[in-house]
């Protein structure tokens, strides 16, 4: 069994693991500490204490923790975070002079205050060669800038989704999750892009959540629109109820009129096809290049 202890870095949900060090320390939760990264010393904060896992579920071999953070680590991290607001702003000041067409949407400071990344998103590539000198002759540090996507920008400055709770990419979402049209469609929900797409103008997150549940179930269940045999007769299907599994169909009686009545979806008679139809590929493939634009 191998002891591990997961940490988390700013700007990042993603739990990672490191080796507890060998000086028998306690690491509780919400703690700082130390940890060498590819990038040099950083500061991380504990998500959980030290805890045994078996050999065969660790990837790669483990770092050690080097040692948790004291005052002085605790006040260095601060005060790098309260130097941002005033790095961004110069940094503003570089761009416009330079006239590039780029925004600015973040910045950090390395541990040991000896590199500052800037964070930024544009249209198209940016040649910020002559930018980075600017900023390091500012600054008199290692500077780095990093474009990235407008999904990224999201997660970074955070906001409230439709829902009316923060968005899952700045709250709870380690990774992007992978979403898709089909997934919309498999829960029944309205094809229009302001009322499935989130504040980074994608589809959104949560569309992968129940996204296997519903994929099952959606095999199940007749197609809205499709003829079904019913108890009473054969009918239209209007609705489903991919929870309750039941199906709404419109009957027409013999006199004329027309009655819409609740079935078990066990109870109908239908074949169902799993292949789209060409309109439904050529719809999909349309609604996909609008949110995509």
């Amino acid at each position: 069994m191998a002891k591990i202890i997961g940490v988390k870095f700013k700007n990042t949900l993603k739990t990672y693991y490191f080796a507890p060090n060998g000086n028998k320390e306690v690491y509780p939760e919400g703690s700082g500490v130390i940890v060498e990264t590819a990038k040099g010393l950083e500061y991380a904060t504990v998500v959980f204490g030290i805890k045994e896992i078996a050999d065969e579920e660790l990837k790669y071999p483990l770092k050690e923790i080097v040692r948790k953070a004291n005052e002085k680590d605790e006040k260095t991290v601060k005060e790098n975070e309260a130097k941002i607001p005033e790095a961004l702003e110069i940094a503003n000041k570089k761009v416009a002079e330079r006239k590039l067409d780029m925004k600015l949407i973040g910045a950090e400071y390395s541990f040991d205050g000896k590199k500052l990344a800037f964070f930024f998103t544009a249209d198209n590539r940016i040649d910020f060669r002559e930018l980075v000198k600017d900023l390091a002759s500012a600054f008199k540090l290692r500077i780095e800038l990093r474009q990235v996507g407008i999904r990224d920008e999201t997660k970074l400055l955070g906001g409230i989704a439709p829902c009316g709770r923060t968005c899952c990419c700045a709250s709870c979402m380690p990774d992007f999750a992978k979403v898709s049209i089909k997934m919309a469609k498999n829960q029944g929900l309205h094809l229009n892009p302001s009322k499935i797409s989130g504040l980074c103008g994608r589809l959104m997150c949560c569309l992968s959540y129940e996204n296997e549940y519903y994929a099952g179930v959606c095999k199940k269940m007749p197609k809205v629109g499709g003829t079904v045999g019913t108890p009473e007769g054969e009918g239209v299907v209007v609705s489903n109820d991919m929870l309750k599994l039941i199906t709404k169909v419109k009957i027409a009686k013999p006199d004329g009129s027309e009655v819409y009545k609740d079935f078990p979806t066990d109870r109908l008679d239908f074949k169902r096809c799993p292949v789209n139809t060409k309109e439904e590929d050529e719809e999909t493939d349309e609604l996909t290049d609008k949110i995509s634009d």
